[in-house]
């Protein structure tokens, strides 16, 4: 598919004299795609039941004869103020016990029957209106899952939806109690209905109760979205995608992108350096205005697993955002760098966020391509510039990584469910194994947690996933090339117990975790060869290859398979992640701090984060740029 430009537009929101300007200059500007819908249900549907697609029908037609192409939005994710008095008990509640009023946005509870019922029938209808529509070349399901923490609800909807579930699956009570190991603390129960959330207990709940609410929440996002989905199916054959976030996981992505097209992602750089907020101070002021060096290229190649290889950008920061704790106004050329770093990831289009900056509400102060007045925004030229080079540049081939990273949902909720120290983060743990890749001048594919074949790869890495698949297992005891599990891995029951054998039972090794322990930040234990674990380590027994200062393991080898014993530091990981590529013959390089490299076919990008050149192997990639060269 050729390469693309769209951007995200609200013809509800301006005045219907200025839409075909908007849509004239949008044309000229060298856009494809315009997203529209999701924020609408007010004027979809007025009043219950009476339906207004007259303004939708303009909009749509003014878009389409410019020859731009829609990605209409079913408008779930705002249900308008009539839906709460028609269904009250709706809304979600959080773990305090509150209700989560009206009054902005994601006012629903995902278990309520009344408004997936109310759901069903807007989707119906707009489908039906515009499934054949020749300018609806694509549609959005909802909006942001998981945003504003609204996986979880701890409503009365949610608690009957929650024991329905539980019932399925344990089948009887007994069986949920040994499971759940309700003996220990007498938390026996003697009907599913007895059985509350997790929450609002007196110390911390059993976390196996956690576990499988979090996994029942995951399959309620997961089947509100397939609802959506089906129906759209009957009506229409564009292809439907989602709009995921970044480092949100809430739900499993791989089981909604199961049902869909296109994974796409809503990607703020800057916004997400200072709000996701594990980077050092330092850090954080190098990339103030730039975003992290690693975190977009990490979803970028997260997003293409769970499309299998279709993924967007459908919201992309064109300037100053508005909700982080401080909004910075991006560096010049970052709003084309973006661009150019998702395509060279393989993305089939980038839609800025927004057209023009709202004047009122929420996000009157989120930039736009254009300003509220409609004069350019400093975004707008940098992509009129991507959309010439987008119409000079060949199509970009996708080529398959050497080394791979195996990725889980449930293993974030795991370890947020028992960390066993205070700043244990899964997301953390993988994506420091990630960017330790990267800086070794490595592309990488993620891969699901149930991954059955590895033989694409010389090196796999799955570093903290807490309950190994048998698919998983079965790929590594055949697997030709090096991997390199842990630490934490396979440590868990898919109930949440410490396994027998201990773990982490992996094939081909000989090895038990016989303790583990977690420190503070400024606590770290050294390694012999150099650098050191950090926030976790594990006391194995078994042969090891490389030691701790105090005497332990902290890598051991069966075969090809190695077990890493704790976090390592950049140092420690650079030189073991080296070592591991030396020996299956994969070539790396050290690449200077904020410089990038992506292969993409016979095209090679570097992606140049700093605000100052860099010269890396005789090649200067000035600040904010992106250089490539190949065919």
């Amino acid at each position: 598919m050729k390469r693309a430009l769209g951007v995200c537009y609200y013809p509800e929101q301006w005045d219907e004299a200025v839409w075909e300007s908007d849509a004239t200059r949008m044309a000229d500007l060298g856009l494809t795609w315009v997203r529209i819908g999701e924020f609408a249900w007010s004027r979809m549907e007025p009043q219950p039941g009476h339906y207004d697609w007259t303004w939708l029908d303009r909009a749509i037609e003014i878009l389409g004869s410019k020859g731009l192409k829609v990605v209409l939005g079913t408008p779930t994710a705002t249900p308008p103020r009539w839906m709460i008095s028609k269904h009250p008990d709706m809304l979600a509640v959080d773990d305090k016990g509150q209700t989560r009023g009206f009054g902005s946005r994601r006012h629903y509870d995902f278990s309520h029957p009344g408004y997936r019922g109310e759901c069903a029938k807007i989707v119906t209808e707009l489908a039906m209106r515009y499934g054949k529509n020749p300018h609806v070349a694509a549609w959005q399901t909802d909006n942001e899952y998981a945003c504003h923490k609204t996986v979880l609800s701890y409503s009365a909807a949610a608690r009957a939806g929650f024991q329905t579930w539980l019932a399925q699956k344990y089948q009887s009570v007994d069986a949920l109690n040994r499971a759940w190991g309700n003996v220990f603390w007498s938390m026996e129960y003697s009907g599913f209905e007895e059985v509350g959330l997790p929450n609002l207990t007196v110390t911390e709940a059993n976390p196996a109760h956690v576990m499988a609410f979090r996994r029942f929440a995951s399959d309620e996002v997961v089947s509100f979205n397939k609802l959506q989905v089906d129906i759209l199916r009957r009506h229409s054959a564009a292809p439907i995608a989602h709009n995921y976030m970044g480092q949100v996981t809430d739900f499993d992505h791989f089981a909604v992108g199961a049902d869909l097209d296109i994974a796409s992602w809503d990607a703020y750089p800057i916004g997400f350096l200072s709000d996701r907020g594990f980077a050092t101070p330092e850090h954080k002021r190098h990339f103030l205005r730039q975003g992290d060096p690693d975190f977009q290229a990490f979803h970028h190649d997260l997003y293409r697993a769970v499309g299998r290889g279709r993924w967007w950008i459908m919201e992309q920061q064109p300037g100053p955002v508005n909700w982080a704790p401080w909004n910075p106004d991006p560096l010049p050329g970052m709003a084309r760098l973006w661009a150019w770093e998702a395509f060279a990831h393989g993305a089939e289009a980038v839609c800025y966020f927004r057209w023009r900056q709202a004047p009122f509400a929420q996000e009157a102060m989120h930039a736009g391509l254009l300003r509220p007045d409609s004069e350019a925004a400093p975004a707008h030229d940098e992509v009129a510039e991507v959309a010439r080079e987008l119409a000079a540049m060949p199509e970009v081939q996708q080529t398959q990584a050497q080394v791979a990273l195996v990725f889980d949902y449930a293993s974030d909720w795991a370890w947020t469910t028992q960390p066993q120290g205070r700043d244990f983060s899964y997301f953390r743990l993988a994506f420091d194994m990630y960017r330790g890749l990267r800086r070794l001048g490595l592309d990488v594919d993620i891969l699901p947690p149930d991954t059955g074949d590895l033989s694409a790869y010389k090196l796999v890495l799955a570093p903290g996933v807490a309950t190994m698949s048998d698919n998983l297992l079965k790929a590594l005891a055949g697997f030709e090339g090096t991997s390199l599990i842990g630490p934490r891995a396979n440590s868990k029951t898919a109930e949440f117990a410490i396994p027998v054998p201990l773990p982490p039972n992996l094939p081909g090794l000989d090895a038990k975790v016989m303790r583990v322990e977690s420190f503070p930040p400024d606590v770290t234990v050294p390694l012999t060869q150099g650098g050191a674990f950090k926030h976790w380590r594990e006391k194995l027994d078994g042969v090891a290859t490389e030691t701790t200062q105090d005497g332990f393991p902290a890598v051991i080898k069966g075969g090809k398979l190695h077990y890493l014993c704790g976090w390592p530091d950049d140092t420690a990981a650079d030189r073991i992640l080296a070592g591991l590529c030396a020996a299956e013959g994969l070539a790396t390089q050290i690449m200077p701090e904020g410089l990038r490299r992506r292969r993409a076919g016979d095209v090679t990008f570097l992606i140049n984060y700093n605000a100052e050149p860099v010269t890396h192997n005789g090649v200067t990639v000035q600040g904010c740029d992106v250089n490539w060269s190949g065919k």
